[in-house]
């Protein structure tokens, strides 16, 4: 079953690689690559461009890892010849496709491999194979933000609550391990945000 996982891993892999921050701002005449943090991620977006535009960005790069959870495998399988009613559509499937879109849109081979944090794409995932979890760190996320007005602080508070409660629930060691393995990758890719925030330079979320 090697060929149908690295075929989900792609699959995900392009559509989680989707620059739909960058193409929002473009199609409002703006590079997002060269504007406030030059992220091409949805609160780059909606820094710059307003609510409208950050929170379509947000929606969309949900969007990529909840569907990439629940169609990348099946399609994968289909495209490698499996029939239908033979194919798994196991957790295997599932966490492929999860790292495949977050990876993607982390490292986007659309623009040059360079891409946003994950947080919504892997939320999107998570919130199909981890309900629970994914809930309480959307709960952790709005009590962090709405606290201290610091959305980098909010995503790695939510990064935390994920990495820890799938063990918590009982979800099992393979969605236990991505879980933490994806909250790591967040936290890691807020380490500009995190040294601003022990400096007292990170800025905070402007209520206008």
């Amino acid at each position: 079953m090697i060929v149908p996982l690295l075929l989900t891993f792609v699959l995900s892999y392009v559509l989680g690689a989707l620059p739909f921050g960058y193409l929002v701002a473009k199609a409002k005449g703006v590079n997002i690559l060269e504007e406030g943090s030059k992220s091409p991620g949805a609160t780059n977006v909606k820094r710059v461009l307003g609510s409208g535009p950050g929170n379509l960005v947000f929606a969309l790069d949900f969007l990529k890892g909840f569907v990439a959870v629940i169609f990348a495998g099946p399609i994968a399988g289909i495209i490698a010849g499996i029939p239908f009613e033979q194919f798994s559509g196991g957790e295997n499937d599932k966490i492929v496709a999860l790292v495949g879109a977050v990876v993607g849109h982390s490292f986007s081979a659309f623009l040059k491999f360079c891409g946003g944090k994950g947080v919504a794409t892997a939320g999107g995932g998570l919130f199909v194979m981890m309900f629970y979890p994914s809930v309480l760190a959307i709960v952790a996320w709005v009590i962090v933000f709405y606290s201290t007005r610091y959305v980098s602080l909010a995503s790695i508070a939510a990064a935390l609550v994920i990495m820890i409660t799938p063990w918590v629930f009982g979800f099992g060691s393979s969605f236990g391990i991505v879980a933490t393995v994806l909250g790591l990758l967040v936290i890691i890719r807020h380490q500009a945000n995190i040294n601003r925030l022990m400096a007292g330079t990170e800025h905070r979320w402007d209520r206008k």
